[in-house]
């Protein structure tokens, strides 16, 4: 069981269209090899039994690294893979409902568009049952769209300056403007398109890694 308060390192945020030189087990495993510390499964488009097939493969591929699988929005897919935790929005269901079903040892992460979310969060959960909170995005991203504007690295620190719990910083991040981001407070990295895109994701896992570690150790 991964240390729930160690939340922190490199996090690959699934997307197979951006999988353009390995499939979706290669990146994950090369990602692992790399020292990914967090994956999350994310299909927006596929039915629910691909969506279950593909989160049971890559359970089986990461549990000899003892990397968590965190699913994307779908409790009942956690549940039936047996997966680490869920990754869910501000429309998805409701993040108590999910800790209730799921239990206390479950990661659960809730993303935040706005900085009126995290006011909403602690009015009706003063201190919150979550894992971490996400900022999302940081910068303008075409992986996710439908967004609200982005938080910038002024909003990052803004967060980390606002609560306790580790915070996750998704959206245009890439081995450029790591640092940046790191050194605005993010805990830890979400990343799409940088690992899943590039042509040697253990080698884009490593370099981002070692980003994180030279600032934060």
């Amino acid at each position: 069981m991964v240390n729930k308060k160690q939340i922190r390192g490199v996090y690959l945020v699934t997307d197979r269209p951006l999988c353009i030189h390995h499939n979706l087990a290669e990146v994950v495993k090369l990602a692992a090899l790399g020292g990914v510390s967090f994956v999350q499964l994310r299909e927006k488009e596929t039915d629910s039994r691909t969506f279950l097939e593909l989160a049971k493969h890559l359970i089986e591929i990461l549990r000899p690294f003892s990397i968590p699988l965190l699913i994307n929005d779908r409790l009942d897919i956690c549940l039936a893979a047996g997966a680490e935790g869920v990754h869910l929005g501000q429309s998805d269901l409701p993040w108590w409902e999910a800790r209730r079903i799921l239990g206390e040892q479950a990661i659960l992460g809730l993303s935040l568009e706005t900085k009126e979310d995290y006011f909403s969060l602690i009015h009706t959960h003063p201190k919150p049952e979550l894992d971490y909170l996400a900022v999302s995005p940081v910068f303008d991203t075409n992986t996710k769209t439908n967004t609200k504007p982005a938080w910038g690295l002024m909003g990052v620190t803004w967060l980390k300056n606002q609560t306790n719990l580790p915070i996750v910083a998704i959206g245009g991040i890439k081995e450029s403007n790591a640092e940046a981001v790191i050194e605005a407070g993010a805990d830890s990295l979400a990343v799409v398109s940088a690992i899943c895109s590039a042509k040697d994701p253990k080698l884009a896992t490593e370099n981002l890694s070692k980003k994180f570690h030279s600032i934060k150790e």
